[in-house]
């Protein structure tokens, strides 16, 4: 994956504060911070300041400072590692209204991963004084801060699972079904799917592994590409193939 350094167009040491007719609406986009009152808006609205970074820009630098919370309003992200030999391997996709940087916040510790802009993105920021104010004052953020962490630690658990799996092909469509999102009465679906080079880098194997792989999926009638996403016509399916049935 090539980065650039490239400093975001706003000064991330003088940010653009939000403008009061917009910070209520970009807030309740935010999940997290969704069912603040107006009273704790109106407490962390003085701190909240937009960036605007271009592609391949890196917004977070694995150990840098832990200064604050980060929450993706436009564009897309990518949580990134760094090897011993320096290859960088995408952990996850964020996608708006996700938020980032909360480890090193909730420690006080540096970051324990780059993010890494893959297309414009803007990205608010809360210094991290504030976000711990909310986190322990605050129960609808709280119990969401300990839900989102529950789940990041099973969702991390399932992906090093995914990396023990000799078989490529298994660990594409391993890849796949923890990628998926369900909605009753909706087939299953894979938003803002990564590219294929993407995917590779994170599971460990080539590019045209996954096209190959994706390919069969879809000639045997198991997924469907869309414009920004795929579609997973026939779930039981992609499941056997899992399981090497």
């Amino acid at each position: 994956m090539k980065v650039s350094n490239q400093a975001p167009k706003k000064d991330a040491a003088a940010p653009e504060a939000l403008s009061p007719v917009n910070v209520q609406v970009h807030l309740r986009k935010i999940p997290l911070l969704a069912q603040l009152s107006d009273d704790d808006i109106q407490r962390i609205k003085p701190d909240l300041r937009l960036r605007q970074y271009p592609k391949r820009a890196v917004v977070l630098q694995k150990g840098g400072s832990g200064d604050g919370l980060l929450f993706l309003l436009s564009g897309q992200l990518q949580v990134i590692d760094v090897t011993e030999d320096g290859r960088a391997i995408g952990l996850r996709m964020l996608a708006p209204g996700d938020f980032f940087g909360e480890i090193a916040v909730i420690s006080g510790s540096t970051r324990t991963a780059s993010v890494v802009a893959m297309s414009d993105v803007l990205v608010a920021f809360l210094p991290a004084p504030t976000a711990l104010h909310l986190f322990s004052h605050v129960p609808s953020v709280a119990n969401m801060m300990l839900r989102h962490l529950a789940e990041k630690i099973q969702r991390d658990s399932e992906f090093r699972s995914l990396l023990s799996i000799n078989n490529t092909a298994r660990r594409i469509y391993a890849f796949l079904t923890l990628q998926k999102k369900s909605q009753p009465g909706a087939p299953d679906v894979v938003e803002n799917l990564p590219t294929h080079q993407d995917i590779a880098n994170m599971i460990n194997t080539s590019r045209e592994t996954v096209t190959r792989a994706l390919q069969t999926l879809t000639q045997q009638g198991i997924i469907q590409k869309d414009t920004h996403r795929l579609i997973i016509i026939n779930p039981q399916a992609l499941q056997k193939l899992v399981e090497g049935n």
